[in-house]
Formats: structure tokens, C-alpha cells, sequence
């Protein structure tokens, strides 16, 4: 025997190795599949939506704006709850709601209290306040 083996003494056996037995049927994590965001409805009226004036000036092109009033979290509304606005409206400038929400609901309302006005431009049942041009 060594003198290493003499100092250290035994350092005991090793556990028994104990086999696990996996269930035959061994029930799995269901995956998870992202729902595509979009369906061919959906784009159809986006589009058409797109096609309508801004529901607050009437000015043209438009961009489609997801609702966001009264809304919690940080998903995005579904693809039907969408009304045009111009880009002035929209994303960029004082009067945009993406610029200031609480400064735009002020003025406009909340951006739901739009969506009949869209569902009737959309029946055609809408008479624009706007001149046209």
C-alpha cells in the first residue's frame, strides 16, 4: 500500500446504482404552437379598413391603428377591433395617440367609441362630414 493510501484511510464503497424504470407511456409536455396572428378574414378587413379616411379628420392614406383605450397589457387587440387613421392621427405629431394617449382620448374619446363608425363605412351606411375631394 502507498503512503497516500495509508494517510486518506478508505474512502467508502460507492451507492448501489439503482435503475429507474420509465413508464411506458411517459406523458409528454404538450407543445405549445403560436397562432398565427393574422387569418386571411382578418387581413381582408384590415385592408378594407386601410381603404376608409381617417375617422377623425378624413384625410388620406390612412394607417390601420389596433385599438388600445381601455385595454390591459401589452397584447395587441384582434385584427377586427382596428380603425383608420391618418398618419398626423396615428404615430407622429401632437395629436397622435401614440404620442400621447391621455392627450388624445381628451380630445377624441376613447379610440373604441370608433369602431361602429368603421363597421358603418365599411356597409357603406356612412355619410362622411368631410369634404370631399
Amino acid at each position: 500500500m502507498t503512503f497516500i493510501a495509508r494517510m486518506k484511510g478508505a474512502l467508502g464503497l460507492k451507492p448501489e446504482r439503482v435503475e429507474r424504470i420509465e413508464p411506458v407511456f411517459r406523458q409528454r409536455k404538450p407543445i405549445k404552437v403560436k397562432p398565427k396572428r393574422t387569418s386571411p378574414d382578418a387581413k381582408a378587413h384590415m385592408a378594407a379598413v386601410a381603404a376608409c379616411p381617417c375617422v377623425i379628420c378624413g384625410a388620406r392614406p390612412v394607417e390601420v391603428h389596433h385599438c388600445i383605450s381601455a385595454r390591459y397589457g401589452s397584447r395587441k387587440r384582434s385584427d377586427f377591433e382596428t380603425i383608420p387613421l391618418c398618419v398626423a392621427h396615428h404615430r407622429i405629431g401632437p395629436e397622435a395617440i401614440h404620442q400621447n394617449k391621455a392627450a388624445w382620448e381628451a380630445a377624441n374619446g376613447p379610440d373604441t367609441d370608433y369602431l361602429p363608425v368603421v363597421a358603418d363605412m365599411l356597409a357603406g351606411e356612412f355619410t362622411s362630414p368631410w369634404r370631399q375631394s
